[in-house]
């Protein structure tokens, strides 16, 4: 019998060509911005994109600090904390998260957290991503690659 043999060929994460990217935030706007790293992320920019696997590229953002919320979100976005204990949550402006430690990684994180599957997919994908207020990063030992963000759709 002749039939076509529809075979559907799924990278390993061995077999992944995970590269290390460096990501310039500085002017950009934070969901913008949050959505295309996350694809990059994910693998999504890549040809041999699995949906089960960590095929994605590791990410360095530098100039955290640099990044804009349109309209009036600065004031009005409320990020929300829960301990889980009776009133343990707690509510943080985007400007008031901003005045503390590390508080542009923390808004970033959020958000790309926010654009990537739920579970231990997306926890695994996460951790490839790292968020620097300066210019400078401690990753130069990986040889990174500067990419135009602008540039991706």
């Amino acid at each position: 019998m002749n039939t076509l043999s529809l075979k559907t060929n799924y990278v390993t994460t061995e077999a992944a060509n995970k590269q290390w990217v460096v990501v310039d935030a500085a002017g950009q706007t934070l969901g913008r911005l949050s959505s295309k790293v996350a694809k990059i992320l994910r693998g999504k920019y890549k040809p041999c994109f699995t949906p089960n696997m960590d095929c994605g590229d590791n990410v360095i953002i530098i100039n955290a600090n640099q990044i804009v919320l349109s309209g009036d979100k600065m004031n009005s976005k409320v990020y929300i904390t829960f301990s889980g204990y009776p009133g343990g949550q707690k509510k943080a402006t985007a400007l008031e998260m901003t005045k503390r430690v590390n508080g542009y990684e923390k808004i970033l994180r959020h958000a790309v957290k926010g654009m990537l599957p739920k579970g231990k997919l997306g926890a695994k994908v996460l951790n490839n991503l790292y968020i620097f207020e300066g210019a400078e990063h401690d990753k130069q030992a990986q040889s990174p690659v500067s990419i135009d963000i602008n540039l991706l759709k």
